[in-house]
């Protein structure tokens, strides 16, 4: 290992490439940092009507979200992301339709894989935890006289989503490390452009252990950033000291 070719190579990881992928813009850190928050934000916002659903009395509706999360949280991510790149341009409606000039790009079947695939994890935290509201508080809010929509709104799902934390910040972390797998579609996200590097120069220690360095510091910095959280949004949890 040589401290010359790490620090030619660094800059090379932070993006900013006119070179970028059609609808991003940049490569490595910043297509990485794109994937994950765009892929975890749509997904979020998937999962919670899907965690309703999932715990809805509607048999037909609870089973459908069932077999949806089962079918995405029981197969690879990269055979998900595989058959979405590979496999939608068989269809001729998905072809014609409006989404096509996204979805014939990686960048856009990469986001579209991240957020079907974190959406599902997410809405079985979600659910659980929706299962699992205080008997108590569900009580309290119908003595107060609260229908079900508004017990949902103002109880259970504030409720259920502080304790969903711990376990939603895991999933993102994780979900983080997956869009390595972009790299495998074309993209040039943090290990793209450590393989880019290794193809052009056949070492690949360095631009491998810049890609680790730039995902460990990552990792932290979301693991701090839930930690801070947690410790806003579940002090009511924590056991009070006797005075």
């Amino acid at each position: 290992m040589e401290l010359k070719n790490l620090v030619e190579q660094f800059p090379m990881f932070l993006g900013g490439s006119p070179d970028a992928p059609v609808f991003s813009t940049g490569q490595g850190l910043v297509l990485t940092l794109e994937l994950l928050s765009i892929s975890s934000a749509i997904g979020f916002a998937l999962a919670v009507p899907l965690a309703l659903a999932r715990n809805s009395s509607n048999w037909l509706l609870s089973r459908s979200v069932w077999l949806y999360t089962g079918l995405f949280r029981g197969t690879p991510l990269l055979v998900q992301l595989f058959m979405l790149y590979y496999g939608l341009a068989q269809w001729p409606w998905i072809r014609e339709s409006w989404a096509w000039p996204y979805l014939r790009e990686a960048y856009g079947c990469a986001i579209l894989a991240f957020t079907l695939n974190t959406a599902a994890y997410i809405a079985e935290i979600l659910a659980g935890q929706i299962r699992n509201t205080p008997h108590g508080e569900v009580e309290a809010a119908r003595s107060l006289g609260m229908n079900h929509w508004l017990l949902l709104r103002r109880i259970v799902l504030p409720s259920a989503l502080r304790r969903a934390l711990p376990a939603y910040s895991n999933e993102v972390i994780m979900l983080m490390h997956a869009t390595s797998v972009a790299s495998l579609v074309t993209l040039a996200d943090l290990t793209g452009i450590a393989r880019q590097i290794y193809a052009e120069t056949y070492n690949p220690f360095e631009p491998f252990l810049i890609a680790g360095i730039f995902y460990l510091v990552l990792t932290n910095a979301l693991a701090w950033i839930f930690r801070r959280m947690e410790k806003h949004w579940l002090a009511y949890l924590r056991p009070r000291e006797a005075h």
